[in-house]
Order: C-alpha cells, then sequence, then structure tokens
C-alpha cells in the first residue's frame, strides 16, 4: 500500500483519496521521528501492525498491514 507524508505539519491526520492515503505528521523527518509517528497513527488508524517496506527516507512510502 503506497502512503505520501507530510512531515512537520500543524495538524496530525490520515486522509484517503482516490486510493491515495496522505499522511501528515507533527514530527520532524529526523532520527527516524516522523516514521515512528507514522506507524503509530497508521496502526490506530486500520487497527491493524503496520511496517514500512521501502521507502524509509522518502516521503513516499510502500507499507504492510498485517
Amino acid at each position: 500500500m503506497k502512503v505520501r507524508v507530510k512531515p512537520n505539519s500543524k495538524k496530525q491526520e490520515v486522509i484517503e483519496e482516490n486510493g491515495v492515503i496522505t499522511v501528515y505528521l507533527k514530527a520532524q523527518p529526523e532520527k527516524g521521528k516522523a516514521n515512528k509517528e507514522l506507524l503509530k497513527i497508521l496502526k490506530k488508524h486500520f487497527k491493524k501492525e503496520v511496517r514500512i517496506k521501502s521507502g524509509f527516507t522518502s516521503k513516499e512510502k510502500t507499507i504492510i498491514l498485517y
């Protein structure tokens, strides 16, 4: 599943439009802070375990739901 990440945002939310998931994060994209926040938010949103498959340093990520 493809996810677009917007770090350093004022709000924290998940928006699904036309098959694209955009996640707004408050965390800054440094030292993995934004990735940790992303996993936490998506776990709450989908109510499943989530892992990042690719895109650890990119704003475009591929995630796997378990």
